[in-house]
């Protein structure tokens, strides 16, 4: 039988000496971090003091950057501490917790986009509907469901991980994650895993809904005027870009706990391995800022002193 033990501090095995390049490495992701911050409040701030972006589109975007803050916010301090220790080793209690947030930002994410996909779909492809069907008190529940699922969800993977008896604590990331617990326990772990891949499938099928939401959107504007097909385009383009690139990293991180990826470069693995959680925050408050016409005027007005 392994030997087992009660856990109090976990080893992220996978930072490597960085020499002179560490102070440029912390430089690096604080600049990235403040920068996410500052975008994703400037346009939590334009969306919220503008009446005019005080619609249904507009309120789930601000739930988005919310979720972006958030996110970072679980991420970025925990890296910054970790780029400049020369001991790199977290509590059980504090890794977590980072395994809490990282995961409902997840969750979340992936929420908030089917909702939009959602919104999207009823303007678009149910126009006459939309004002009965999107009402404020929908608007509402949308986005307290958005949060309160994930937050159960990963609730109850906390609870079924943290009581575990582990045989090791090496992590091989830069950062905390469940899988990587889950596979130094000594015991059984098929409650953990069934519950594991029920959430993967869950998030999944958002997929699939979000994908055939905006293949409806698509018919729907290629059948009509050029004007009309140009404005859906418009919006949904957005949306779209969203879903793909945070979707193309979190299949990246599923493949590097599921498989062996040690063939690979350490700076790659790490790359892939923070590129869904540092890049999105990024990614979202630029794209949605450049492409969304009326959140690109209300911020040059605000920018240039014009209101």
């Amino acid at each position: 039988m392994k030997n087992s033990t009660r856990v109090s501090f976990f080893t992220l095995a996978a930072y490597f000496d960085t020499g002179d390049f560490q102070y440029l490495c912390f430089v690096i992701v604080m600049s990235l971090y403040v920068f996410i911050v500052g975008a994703n409040i400037f346009l939590i701030v334009v969306i919220c003091v503008n009446r005019s972006l005080h619609e249904p589109m507009y309120m789930f975007l601000c739930s988005l950057f919310v979720n972006e803050l958030y996110g970072s916010t679980g991420l970025f301090p925990f890296l910054l501490v970790q780029i400049v220790s020369d001991v790199h080793t977290v509590s059980a209690p504090l890794c977590f917790l980072q395994i809490f947030c990282v995961y409902t930002y997840v969750n979340v994410q992936y929420f908030n986009l089917a909702v939009m996909s959602y919104d999207r779909y009823l303007a678009i492809c149910c126009p006459l509907q939309y004002s009965t069907r999107m009402t404020s008190n929908r608007v509402a529940i949308l986005i307290a469901l958005t949060w309160l699922y994930p937050f159960l969800a990963i609730l109850i993977l906390i609870s079924l991980s943290s009581p575990l008896q582990l045989c090791g604590n090496i992590i091989d990331k830069v950062y905390c994650d469940n899988y990587s617990i889950v596979k130094l326990a000594c015991f059984d772990t098929t409650v953990n895993n069934i519950y594991g891949l029920v959430c993967t499938c869950t998030l999944s099928f958002l997929v699939i809904l979000i994908l055939n939401s905006y293949i409806k959107i698509l018919k729907v504007c290629f059948s009509g005027s050029r004007q009309t097909r140009q404005k859906a385009l418009s919006t949904c383009t957005p949306h779209l870009a969203s879903l793909v690139n945070f979707s193309c990293g979190a299949f990246f991180e599923i493949l590097q706990n599921r498989f062996d990826m040690r063939h690979l470069p350490n700076v790659m693995r790490i790359f892939l391995s923070l590129y869904w959680l540092t890049c999105q925050p990024l990614f979202n408050p630029v794209v949605y800022g450049l492409n969304l016409t009326k959140i690109r005027i209300t911020c040059k007005n605000i920018v240039f002193g014009k209101i």
